[in-house]
Order: C-alpha cells, then sequence, then structure tokens
C-alpha cells in the first residue's frame, strides 16, 4: 500500500529522475534558443555596420615626376597601375605607379600640337578632345591591354580614335576653337565647340554598321547653335546626343540638340543670394548637374516633369565649408562627388545623403589636379612634380539615415519621395534604398490582415470554449488547428492565381459579403431570439452553429449572384474604372484585399488556438458563480470570463501580429510588390520579408544593396522583439490585475 500511495503521489524514484531530466532538458531547450537569438542578433549587426562606416583616406604612395608642361587633365586606369596626362600643349603621357617604376613615363604620344581648347566626357567614358588654332577637334580615347606572360600581368597603354579618324573640321571657316565639349558611347557622340568669334558649332555622330565584309562607318550632322549669348562660361553636352548646357553669367541655357532644329527649350536662373555661377559638373549619367557658384555653395540641378513640361529644378543644395571650392571631382559610377577647398580640405558628398561623409584638412595646399579611380578606392593628387596617390576606403556612401529613413528627392522625380528600386537594367542608376515603403507594407499588410482574422478567430474561440457543445468542441478545435499545418505557399498560390481574378471579377459582391455578414450574424440572432421557446428548445445547446452555417452559404452565393447587376447598376458596368475615374482610387488585381483574406485565413488558427485554450481554462467556479447571483451568460461571459482570459486572449492577438509582420509567402505572391506607400485596399504593396526573399539571390554579397537587406531583416527582428515584449507586458499587467477573480 505505501508503495502504492507513494506512486500516486508521484514519489516514485523513476518518476523524480523523468521530472529533472524534462525541467534540465527545458531549461536547456531554453538557453540554446536565447543563444540563437543572440547570435542572429549580433550577425545581423556584422553584415549591417559596415554601411555605417566614415569614410577613409589614407596615403598610400608618393614620387616626384617633372613635366615641363601645365595638365589639363589627369586620370587613372582601373587597375590603379597606370596614370595618364593629357597637357596643355597636346600630349598624353602614360606614367606608371606600380612599384618600384613608380614614377616612370612609359609612353607618350603628342595628340595636338599647340591646342586651344581642351574637353572631357563623364569619367567613365574616358573620352578626352582637343580643339585646335584651325577649327580642327581631336576626339581620342586612352586604352589598356592586358596580357600574362607566365604569371606576370602586363598592361600596356595605347591611345585611340573612336571615331575612326585622327581629326576632323568642325569649325568649316577654321577659326580657333575656345571652347569644347564632348561626349560619346558605343553609337553616337556629340561635339560642340566655340569659336573665336563667338558662334556655336555642333557635330553629331551616328554609327552605322556596315555590310559583311565592310567597314563599319560614322555618319556625322554638323551645325549651328542660335540664341545663345556671346560670353558662355561653361559648356557639357548629355551622352544621348539630345542636351546641351550653356552657362553664362546668372542664366543656364538648355538646348535641345536637333541638328539644324536645335532649339533654346529652357533657360534658369541658377544664381545664389550672393554668388554668380561659375562651374558645371555633370555626376554619373549626366542627368545631374552640379553649379558651382561664387559664394561658395554647390548645387544639384536635373530635369523632371512638372505640369506636363520639362523642368530644370534645385533638387538640393550641399553645405560645404567657409573655404572656397576650387576642384569638384565626381565619381565614375555613382552619384558621389570630391570637393577641394582652398585651405587644403577634401570633402566627400553624395547626393542622396544630407551633408557631407566625410571632411579632412590633409592637404598641404591646393593641388594642380585632383582624379579619382574607376573604381572609387584611389586618390591621386598633383602639385608641381609632387605626386601622392591615397588609399580611399567609401564602399557605401549612398546609405545614411536620411536615404534610409527620410523623403529624398531623386532624379527625374517631380518632388522628394520615399522609393524603393533598389537595381535597373543602367549602371548608372541612383540606388533608391528607402526602408519606409516596405517597412510600410509590412504594416500595411498585417493591419488589413488581422483586421479580417481577429473577428473572426475571437469570435470562433468565444462560441467553441463557452457555448459549444463538448462533442461538436471535440471536432471543430482539430479542424481549425489543422488550418494551420496548410504550408502558406500554397495559401499564397491559391490567393493569387484562384482568389484574385476572383475578386476582379466579384468586386461589388465581396464588398457586399464583407458589409452583409456581420448583419446578417445579427439578424439571424435576432430572429433566433424571436422564435418560440419550444422551437428553440429543440436544438440542444451548443449545437446553434448548425442553423448559422447555411446562412453564411446563401449569403456568399447572393452577394456573388448579385454582384453583375449591382455593378452595372451602380458602377456602369465596371466598379475598377468607376472607382479610377470619379474618385481617383487604383485598382491592382493582386492588392491588399486578397492579401488581407489569404494572410487573415492563415493568422485565424493562431489566434483561434491560444484564445479559446485561455477561455477554455477559466476555472468553472466563476462562472458557476456569477451565474448562481444571477448574471446571465452573455454578463457571464464578457464581465466574468473575458477579463479573466485577457491576458491569454492579448497573447494571443500579438502572436497572430508577430505571424502576419513575418509572413513571407503569402504576401510574396498575392501583392505584386510595389513598393508604393497608400493605405487603399485595393492597390498592392511589398513587406519586409518579400523584398528579402525576392532580391536576396540576385545582390551582390558585401555591396550595399546586399546590407540594406540585411537591415530590413535586421528591422523585421527587432519588430518581432518589440511585438512580443509589449505582449508580454500587457500579458503580465492583466494578468496582476484579473488575478483576483
Amino acid at each position: 500500500m505505501a508503495d502504492a500511495s507513494a506512486l500516486l503521489r508521484g514519489d516514485s524514484p523513476g518518476r523524480r529522475v523523468k521530472d529533472k531530466l524534462a525541467r534540465y532538458g527545458v531549461t536547456a531547450g531554453g538557453i540554446f534558443v536565447l543563444i540563437t537569438l543572440v547570435l542572429i542578433f549580433f550577425y545581423l549587426l556584422y553584415v549591417i555596420m559596415p554601411i555605417f562606416a566614415s569614410v577613409k583616406v589614407t596615403p598610400k604612395q608618393a614620387f616626384s615626376i617633372d613635366f615641363p608642361d601645365q595638365p589639363a587633365a589627369i586620370y587613372l586606369n582601373e587597375q590603379n597601375n597606370i596614370a595618364y596626362r593629357m597637357s596643355q600643349q597636346g600630349n598624353l603621357t602614360f606614367v606608371s605607379l606600380s612599384s618600384p617604376q613608380a614614377g616612370e613615363q612609359i609612353s607618350q604620344y603628342t595628340v595636338m600640337a599647340k591646342p586651344t581648347s581642351f574637353a572631357r566626357s563623364l569619367p567613365r567614358e574616358e573620352v578626352f578632345a582637343y580643339g585646335g588654332q584651325s577649327g580642327e577637334v581631336v576626339v581620342f580615347k586612352p586604352v589598356f591591354q592586358v596580357t600574362f606572360s607566365g604569371n606576370v600581368k602586363q598592361t600596356t597603354p595605347d591611345i585611340t580614335y573612336p571615331l575612326g579618324q585622327a581629326s576632323f573640321q568642325l569649325d568649316p571657316d577654321g577659326l580657333p576653337i575656345t571652347q569644347l565639349a564632348v561626349s560619346l558611347r558605343a553609337d553616337h557622340a556629340v561635339v560642340v565647340g566655340v569659336t573665336a568669334d563667338h558662334r556655336v558649332r555642333a557635330m553629331i555622330f551616328r554609327h552605322q554598321d556596315g555590310l559583311p565584309g565592310q567597314v563599319s562607318d560614322w555618319l556625322s550632322q554638323s551645325f549651328y547653335i542660335d540664341g545663345l549669348p556671346e560670353t558662355l562660361t561653361a559648356l557639357a553636352v548629355t551622352p544621348d546626343t539630345r542636351t546641351l548646357y550653356a552657362l553664362s553669367g546668372d542664366n543656364l541655357y538648355v538646348v535641345t540638340l536637333d541638328g539644324v532644329n536645335s532649339t533654346i527649350r529652357n533657360v534658369v536662373d541658377v544664381s545664389t543670394a550672393q554668388g554668380t555661377p561659375q562651374k558645371l559638373t555633370l555626376l554619373s549619367g549626366a542627368n545631374s548637374l552640379l553649379i558651382t557658384a561664387s559664394d561658395n555653395s554647390v548645387s544639384q540641378w536635373f530635369e523632371t516633369l512638372l505640369e506636363g513640361k520639362r523642368t530644370l529644378v534645385n533638387a538640393r543644395d550641399f553645405v560645404l565649408s567657409d573655404s572656397p571650392v576650387v576642384r569638384l571631382v565626381p565619381e565614375y559610377s555613382r552619384k558621389g562627388f570630391f570637393a577641394v577647398h582652398q585651405d587644403g580640405t577634401l570633402s566627400a558628398y553624395y547626393t542622396t545623403v544630407k551633408g557631407h561623409i566625410y571632411r579632412d584638412q590633409m592637404l598641404d595646399r591646393v593641388p594642380d589636379w585632383v582624379t579619382i579611380s574607376p573604381r572609387a578606392d584611389r586618390l591621386l593628387t598633383v602639385n608641381g612634380d609632387r605626386w601622392q596617390l591615397y588609399q580611399v576606403d567609401n564602399r557605401h556612401p549612398e546609405i545614411g539615415f536620411s536615404s534610409l529613413w527620410q523623403k529624398i528627392w531623386y532624379e527625374g522625380y517631380p518632388e522628394p519621395d520615399y522609393v524603393w528600386q533598389s537595381t535597373s537594367a543602367s549602371d548608372e542608376f541612383e540606388p533608391k534604398l528607402s526602408l519606409v515603403p516596405v517597412v510600410f507594407g509590412t504594416l500595411k499588410a498585417a493591419v488589413y490582415a488581422m483586421f479580417f482574422a481577429i473577428p473572426m478567430a475571437l469570435a470562433g474561440a468565444i462560441y467553441t470554449a463557452y457555448f459549444m457543445s463538448s462533442r461538436m468542441r471535440r471536432v471543430i478545435k482539430p479542424t481549425v488547428e489543422i488550418m494551420e499545418a496548410l504550408p502558406t505557399v500554397i495559401l499564397g498560390f491559391l490567393a493569387g492565381i484562384w482568389l484574385a481574378p476572383i475578386v476582379e471579377e466579384y468586386l461589388p459582391g465581396i464588398a457586399m459579403i464583407i458589409v452583409a455578414f456581420p448583419l446578417m450574424m445579427l439578424l439571424v440572432g435576432i430572429g433566433w431570439s424571436l422564435l418560440p421557446g419550444q422551437w428553440r428548445h429543440r436544438l440542444p445547446n451548443g449545437l446553434h452553429i448548425i442553423l448559422l452555417m447555411p446562412m453564411i452559404v446563401l449569403l456568399g452565393y447572393g452577394c456573388l449572384e448579385a454582384s453583375p447587376h449591382v455593378e452595372q447598376w451602380l458602377f456602369a458596368g465596371d466598379m475598377r474604372m468607376y472607382l479610377t475615374n470619379e474618385w481617383g482610387v487604383g485598382y491592382d488585381q493582386r492588392n491588399t484585399l486578397v492579401v488581407g483574406i489569404a494572410m487573415g485565413f492563415a493568422v485565424i488558427p493562431t489566434i483561434f488556438t491560444i484564445a479559446e485554450d485561455a477561455i477554455f481554462s477559466v476555472p468553472g467556479h466563476l462562472t458557476s458563480g456569477s451565474l448562481a447571483l444571477g448574471a446571465t451568460h452573455w454578463q457571464t461571459l464578457t464581465r466574468v470570463v473575458l477579463l479573466t482570459a485577457s491576458p491569454g486572449i492579448f497573447s494571443a492577438i500579438m502572436m497572430g501580429l508577430g505571424r502576419a509582420v513575418g509572413e513571407t509567402m503569402i504576401v510574396l505572391m498575392a501583392t505584386g510588390n510595389t513598393p508604393i506607400m497608400d493605405w487603399n485596399i485595393l492597390e498592392g504593396l511589398r513587406t519586409l520579408s518579400a523584398t528579402i526573399a525576392i532580391e536576396m539571390p540576385e545582390t551582390e554579397v558585401g555591396s550595399s544593396h546586399y546590407r540594406v537587406l540585411f537591415l530590413a531583416a535586421f528591422v523585421l527582428f527587432v519588430f518581432t522583439f518589440i511585438f512580443n515584449t509589449i505582449a508580454e507586458l500587457v500579458r503580465q499587467r492583466l494578468r496582476e490585475k484579473y488575478s483576483s477573480l
């Protein structure tokens, strides 16, 4: 008997061992889960932190080399082992930067004798031009041939003439070219020059492929540009050969290049309050102009469509130091640039990041020339015969607090906005990596999903736990819980392929169902209560849902059948066009309504299960005591049961919200993945999780895009942590408040 009583009390040695093992196992599992979460947190930080690292410019190499003439431009090749120098006397010289021959002249070419002007294209094009005393122009391009001899890589510099000829006549009158602008791409080029008598002459080249066996050729068209003032401060042409920018005094002239029909389409006053424009600098892609003024200000201008007209707008002004800007050095393929100040300060800027990203007074005096390498990892300064090469660590200049969380005025946009557009077909693309649209989309999807899920899940949990018969509960509860086992990829597939077309076709009917469903529930309840008592008592308690289910089916069928007639009657046969034309409400087939329905269906089991367990676990003596004191079942439910179960109910809601925030496959397949900021339920969205799933496989490891995606994962991680923390705090508060019941 003693052994039996000990066994019943749970004091047997075997049970104590099992209890200890279970306790240690649960404790160890919890510790490992916490350690895993902490490791994930710090790994995300490890990947993210480099995008916020400061720019570093450190001296790398110095040498001396003397030239008898003055430099017109100095650049680096992509491998950073050769520099090439164009002089004002028309010479092109290649200089080795590789140790131990650093400073040695490799080769020299005389491109033009005694030129009168010099022009360089965008840095990435690496095309240059000299204008001559007799109106001739030479367009040339330094090239580098890489060969391998054994295991040694050798770089051989050379000069080419990309237009197929060493020189061509720009001015038929043979006058000196005093100013010059050039741009060249694979199949088109443009050269614009100002002659000594202030005429502006342009020549556009189009590449024509020859027949098989023939050499391809360039077709040229030359013309004058009329209407420009005699005195021009600076010229710049865009690589598409369509636009010329000419600066004169306070005005910037925007010229459409169209042969003899070229016209001035815009004249813009680009002066500042206390300064006069002095220099033009094209950024990568030539969509933006940097204008340097005499008051030490630099402003960015680009064209955008305003009121149906292309307009040049001042997008932003850069805050520089008090020392005047001597030279701007744009990067090859990014929208960043370095500024050299008169006091030797070197600053770095990026157009979508407010303020400077680097500033240091590292130069003893203003250099004769400053250039940056094609990969933006080297900086070369030249002071007389002193050449200094710097190593630049500036891997993620486009990332900053403003570019991630504030409105930015991007090139071509009519106004500042939050934009996520991480990739493009063009290498000159301006990355738009604002996390605001995808965070907004995450919250929007979660809100509409919870709008569908919470009423149905809680109502179902309350009825199942409090009113439903135990026999039916044993069937309904496991059935709802099995819904959670459905793969979300299946739900997303059905939502995008099957549900979205149905919603589009029966949009009025879906709207009627949403409105009529709660009204129908209320009317059925009122009608049931008005029936004679002997009729109502014929149906056992807890089985009332059997009467409601046919009504739900009939309501849905009736609304869908009436949908075409209502659409014809109220919306002229097309509700989508009516909403767009009359109310300005856009419609996408894969929209938030579809996501709300599908994701609500996925979240309902989570909320239902936890809430039903919390309500069913309310001690029976509380319910019995309330009923014994004369309270009705409804009063007992609202004032005793729900209050006692409120910690569990709130936890259920927060668990469902966390599930909705982190959902991937449904929003990936059913939203259209459009990163827009609009609460319109009929338009799409893009969430953090969907963005990570779509773009992570295609991004370059270690790039800014790659690290921002990890930042998105970190934000999602923080969101989940915050929701769970709030849920636990509120649950504990509610538990303490109603623990006395």
